[in-house]
């Protein structure tokens, strides 16, 4: 599963927005995702749920709730 795929089912979840770093967490506690050992797999995340926003607009699976925390739409 990709770290992609893994955040937006953590996050639908989880019910409530979480940060990357959080996501991360719970990725790897629910053996969905693990680091291929990266070095900031969280800022990796971050990029690619802002780069999926800002290309599917509405269709995305992720809203920006607040400063750098997200919510399963």
């Amino acid at each position: 599963m990709s770290a992609l795929n893994a955040a937006a089912k953590v996050l639908a979840d989880a019910g409530t927005p979480m940060n990357c770093q959080e996501m991360i967490d719970a990725m790897a506690k629910a053996k969905l995702w693990s680091s291929p050992q990266g070095q900031t797999p969280a800022a990796t995340l971050y990029s690619a749920i802002v780069r999926e926003i800002n290309t599917k607009g509405k269709d995305s699976r992720f809203t920006k709730s607040e400063r750098g925390k997200f919510a399963a739409k």
